[in-house]
């Protein structure tokens, strides 16, 4: 060390780590303690840094799969088609398995005879909860749910998003499931599954009038 005097000079970080022993044996000095609340707060730091770090990819990962769908929508000609990019784009961008979109109003087109909803019908009372709240639920569906929305799919859906649909001119249900049970958990935050609601709702409403 004494060849080498400035060494600690270009490794900051190694004082960080180093324990020296001190001359006063069990009692701890100053200097000591000081050293200590550094080297835990400079930790406590490092992984408040990570988990923004984390939060930051996962943000733009999400604008990017939104972004992704957006594009799909606004390139669909019509409601079939919009259907059929929704469904592809969720399930390769948002790593989804099943999904389910069901319109509340009279059939306005024979192609798509599942997707339709009269209002008011049997078919609406296992979603009468979400429908009320306005508010995405995620778990694990009845099999009531899950039969209404994935057919005969309904037992291989362990977890699921149910998205109600309601907007002006527009009442409808978006339904996202998965084989895995944890993939849509219950304690979800509903911000992003209720803006992918609207974009998706706004574009279907314009092949409905």
């Amino acid at each position: 060390m004494l060849q080498n005097p400035e060494f600690f000079n270009s490794h900051l970080s190694l004082l960080e780590k180093i324990s020296i022993p001190h001359p006063s044996g069990n009692a701890v000095s100053l200097i000591a303690k000081q050293l200590e609340i550094f080297r835990s707060r400079h930790h406590e730091l490092e992984n408040q840094l990570t988990s923004l770090i984390d939060i930051a990819k996962d943000n733009d990962a999400s604008f990017n799969r939104m972004h992704k769908l957006t594009l799909a929508l606004l390139d669909a000609d019509s409601l079939e088609q919009a259907i059929a990019h929704i469904e592809i784009v969720l399930a390769d961008y948002f790593l989804t398995d099943f999904v389910a979109i069901r319109i509340v109003r009279d059939a306005v087109d024979d192609n798509l005879p599942n997707v339709f909803i009269k209002p008011g019908s049997e078919q609406l009372r296992p979603f009468l909860k979400e429908m009320a709240s306005n508010q995405p639920s995620c778990g694990k569906p009845t099999l009531e749910q899950a039969r209404e929305l994935f057919g005969d799919a309904a037992l291989a859906v362990r977890s699921c998003a149910i998205v109600p649909m309601s907007f002006t001119e527009f009442e409808g249900i978006l339904g996202i499931g998965s084989r895995e049970a944890e993939r849509f958990h219950y304690s979800m935050g509903n911000l992003f599954l209720t803006q992918m609601a609207e974009i998706i709702a706004t574009r279907l409403v314009s092949f409905l009038k």
